[in-house]
Parts: structure tokens; C-alpha cells; sequence
């Protein structure tokens, strides 16, 4: 990884670090947790107030982002889903909702203090359906075809490794899977510059990408029924947008996921709960080209084989 990216990906891991502090000191306050201010284009307001009103007030003040997957997932009793980004875990416990008692609800993120602050959501909210793991989009702990719906709230844009990201959410759904995302997407006549002058990386601008290159990169990854929607402007040419797109019935895993997860998948994506990445800094790409198995036992650092699907 380039020490370019290395630093984005730690910009924006303090960026949401500091989010998660902010919420917890808030709730010690008398007043309670207030919402980050960002403007009326992110945030807890996407969602309905019902929505709101059943979740942890330290939940909602923890959005940040331009969407509500949930709304436009179509999540069904029974489903597996795996939220990206998961943050504070308002979409994790929404979507534990709509899956019921017999479905589950999976969270990820990189960052510990947003890790902490959903788990103290997820208990303060009573449900037992529910997930959270730490690690990066790029390299999904998850086994391959596990998942039903993946979903993401402005999280993808933020990614230094966009194609990696797709190439992992292919390999965890199960063929038949299907993504419903909110994210940041780009007018097509906007360069990379330009989208830069209208917002900085960690504001979730400068590093989305483009209509077309978003279309290109889910059907690269082998996704089909590609529909990118706008909803509303969160800059002159810059919209959040509903993503949704579908791993097809019969598809296997793509050649490059193919080739990861062949070789222990380099990442920590086959890592089980009791081991640890060697390098947390290597994508998925990069891994390819890793001999052996990076994971290690953290209590041996020995190697070992992939993790064991999830239990439901």
C-alpha cells in the first residue's frame, strides 16, 4: 500500500474515531448524546423519525450518513445482512429488526472506538441477532457465500481499494445475493480534480466515484442488474445515490477473489476470531501476490486454514 493511501485510510480512521468519542462523552452529559453536525445532506435525518425513535439515542447521534439502506434493501425475515462501514450500528440494529430472531445482522469496521460505542448500542437495545467485527471493506472476516444482502451508507466512497471492495462483497454473498447502498456518487463530466474542489476525502466527496466508473466496477466484479438512482445533491455534480446490484444464481467467485481466498485469501478475510492479520495494511490486490497464508495464531503465531462459516 502506497504511503498515500496508507495516510487517507488513517484520515479517515481518526476522523471517525474522533465521531465515536464525541457521542460517548455526549452521553454522560445530562442532555444526552447530541447528533455530529455535518449538514442536512448526512446524518440521522435521512431516516424516519419511527425509525429513530426505537434505537439508542447514542445510535442515532452517531450517523453520518446520506442514505438509509434499510429503507431500499428489501431485507426479509431469515436474511443474513453485513453492513460495511458500520460505525456507531444505526443500520445494523435496523436491519436486525427486519430480519427477525431467525436472521442476522453483521457490522464492520475498522475503527475500535465506533466498534465500542455499537456494541453498547447493540446491548442498550436488547438485540441478540447482531454482530459487529473489526476489520477493513477491503478484506471482509467473512467466509464466501454467507451473506444475503450487503448493504453500506456512505462508507464505499471512502475506500482507497474501490475495486476490492466489490471484489469482496461478490465473494461473501451467496449466489442470488444483493447489495442496496447509499453512497456518494459523481456526475460522469467531473474529473477526479474536480470532484476534489468540491469537498476533501474524508467529507465523503473526493473520493467517490462517477456514475459510469461505479457501474463499471460492480459489473468487473461480476454483479449484474447494475441501477445507480440519485436522491438528492450533496454538491454541485455530487449526489448520494441507492446503489443496488445482484450476484447472479449460478455465478462462482470471480477469478481475482478466486485467487485470494485460494491462497488463505492474504488478508485477514479467512482469519478466525482466536488469530490476526500479519500485514493489516494489505488489500486484497495486493495480497495476491503474498505467499502462503496471512493470518497467524495470535497466541502461537502459527498459520492456519480459513475461519469456519458464521453461525446463525
Amino acid at each position: 500500500m502506497s504511503e498515500q493511501t496508507t495516510d487517507l485510510r488513517e484520515t479517515v480512521r481518526r476522523r471517525y474515531a474522533a465521531a465515536a468519542v464525541s457521542v460517548t462523552e455526549g452521553g454522560t452529559s445530562c442532555c444526552g448524546p447530541q447528533p455530529i453536525e455535518v449538514d442536512e445532506n448526512f446524518g440521522s435525518t435521512l431516516y424516519a423519525a419511527d425509525e429513530r425513535d426505537t434505537l439508542p439515542a447514542e445510535a442515532v447521534a452517531a450517523s453520518l450518513g446520506c442514505g438509509n439502506p434499510t429503507a431500499v434493501a428489501e431485507l426479509r425475515e431469515g436474511e443474513r445482512v453485513l453492513d460495511l462501514g458500520s460505525g456507531g450500528g444505526i443500520d445494523v440494529l435496523l436491519s436486525a429488526r427486519r430480519v427477525g430472531p431467525a436472521g442476522k445482522a453483521y457490522g464492520l469496521d475498522m475503527t475500535e472506538e465506533m466498534l465500542a460505542l455499537a456494541l453498547a448500542n447493540t446491548q442498550k437495545a436488547g438485540a441478540t441477532n447482531v454482530e459487529f467485527l473489526k476489520g477493513t471493506i477491503e478484506a471482509i472476516p467473512l467466509p464466501a457465500n454467507t451473506i444475503d444482502v450487503v448493504i453500506s451508507n456512505c462508507v464505499i466512497n471512502l475506500s482507497v481499494d474501490k475495486p476490492a471492495v466489490f471484489a469482496e462483497t461478490f465473494r461473501v454473498l451467496r449466489p442470488g445475493g444483493r447489495i442496496g447502498v447509499s453512497d456518494v456518487v459523481a456526475d460522469d463530466a467531473l474529473t477526479p480534480d474536480q470532484r476534489a474542489e468540491r469537498g476533501d476525502y474524508v467529507g465523503c466527496i473526493a473520493g467517490a466515484l462517477s456514475f459510469a466508473e461505479y457501474r463499471v466496477g460492480l459489473e468487473a466484479a461480476g454483479f449484474t442488474d447494475v441501477e445507480i438512482t440519485p436522491t438528492h445533491s450533496v454538491s454541485d455534480g455530487m449526489h448520494s445515490a441507492i446503489v443496488r446490484a445482484t450476484k447472479p444464481a449460478a455465478a462462482g467467485i470471480p477469478t481475482e477473489a478466486a485467487e485470494s481466498e485460494g491462497a488463505c485469501c492474504g488478508v485477514n478475510a479467512c482469519c478466525t476470531p482466536a488469530e490476526s492479520v500479519v500485514a493489516a495494511s494489505l488489500t486484497v490486490t495486493e495480497a495476491k501476490s503474498a505467499s502462503g497464508c496471512a493470518c497467524q495464531s495470535d497466541a502461537e503465531g502459527a498459520t492456519s486454514s480459513p475461519a469456519a462459516p458464521p453461525q446463525v
